[in-house]
């Protein structure tokens, strides 16, 4: 990672993440220089009620429908952050109350992701996350860094995934490579530390969204609790190697996907649990084919994000990846406020002008600061 020679005096800085899962806003507080954690504050998780999650699924897709066509459709996207603003003065609130003594300096959100299109060869990408930074910024009372994904899709990078640097700096705290990362949220990702000390960063595939739109489309919650359905299912072996073909998976690394790149029409006609278990297994073994395309093959496969608490897709990956698999908690690491702490992070690098992107991470040309302050 790179880093300034400059000595930068900590600073506690409050981290939140809202996934394309749309479960919850996951909050974080981290002390930290921008290069190095040094404590861990507390963390809170504000769930989303049903009427808000449905405003903002209305928003991505209403975005999905626009994909940049036209104009936008701004009475969706003005709901969403409205529900963006209150659902995370309330996650800052809670957040504040547990600070104790801790004064909170900034704080970094990443707002709702509704599209992103991956950069190709042809054709730059483009992204968008919702939020209303001004207003949000009033009610925290605090600097906000926001808009973190801009300045590296416009420079030719895919803006995704971002919270390597953040995976490194944890990493460091262990000592030991090589080591991977696999975020297990709606899409998968992978950052892995070379022996050299560099990093790689892609996105490997699809992860819980497609499953939790297989099993919400059936009307039997919001994902597959435990894993349960999927154990119950069958694996369609047949159209598990069909997924597997996709051309996206030649694509070399840096690569970024869009949470609706792979969805829940691809076991469409298969019974509920089979369906389940296809897509899980799809997922694993996905991650297990990225790992191919590492120049190094970790030691070990540290698990973070909402798939880990899905003990059948856990399963299959201990099945296919060939090091070893261990969960966030199992290392130390808060599993569900990774993505939170990062964010945090990265508004520490923000304010301090360090690099949030590489050219091995998401393929931007050079090293790239970025980031927005709302002051």
């Amino acid at each position: 990672m790179n880093s300034s020679a400059e000595k930068f005096e900590p600073i506690w800085v409050a981290g939140f993440m809202s996934g394309t899962s749309i479960d919850a806003v996951d909050a974080a507080l981290i002390l930290t220089d921008g290069v190095e954690v040094l404590e861990f504050g507390p963390t809170v998780e504000r769930k989303y009620a049903p009427e808000e999650r449905q405003v903002l699924q209305t928003a991505t897709q209403a975005a999905l429908e626009w994909n940049w066509q036209g104009p936008q459709p701004e009475k969706a996207f003005h709901a969403a952050r409205d529900v963006i603003v209150e659902t995370h003065t309330a996650a800052w609130a809670s957040l504040q109350g547990q600070a104790g003594a801790r004064q909170i300096a900034l704080a970094g959100v990443h707002g709702q992701t509704v599209l992103h299109k991956r950069a190709t060869r042809a054709e730059r990408g483009a992204t968008l996350q919702l939020m209303d930074a001004a207003c949000l910024q009033a009610r925290m009372g605090v600097p906000l860094a926001y808009d973190f994904r801009s300045d590296d899709v416009s420079a030719g990078g895919q803006g995704a995934p971002l919270a390597p640097a953040y995976h490194q700096a944890l990493l460091s705290r262990l000592g030991q490579q090589p080591a991977a990362v696999l975020n297990l949220g709606g899409v998968a990702n992978i950052t892995a530390c070379l022996p050299n000390g560099e990093m790689l960063a892609f996105d490997t595939g699809p992860a819980n969204g497609p499953i939790d739109e297989w099993v919400e489309g059936h009307d039997a919650g919001t994902h597959d609790a435990g894993g349960a359905l999927a154990a119950r299912g069958r694996v369609h072996e047949g159209l598990l190697a069909q997924l597997l073909d996709h051309p996206w998976f030649d694509v070399p690394a840096p690569k970024s996907l869009d949470r609706y790149d792979f969805n829940a029409s691809m076991v469409r006609g298969l019974s509920l649990e089979d369906g389940a278990a296809t897509l899980t297994a799809f997922t694993a073994n996905s991650v297990a084919r990225s790992l191919d395309q590492l120049p190094v093959m970790p030691k070990r496969l540290i698990a973070c994000g909402g798939g880990r608490h899905n003990p059948t897709l856990m399963s299959m990956l201990n099945e296919f990846v060939p090091c070893e698999l261990m969960s966030a908690e199992q290392v130390g690491w808060r599993g569900d406020s990774i993505e939170a702490e990062a964010f945090a992070f990265l508004a520490a690098r923000t304010l301090r002008d360090l690099p949030i992107s590489w050219p091995k991470t998401t393929g931007a040309p050079n090293p790239m600061t970025g980031g927005r302050l709302q002051k």
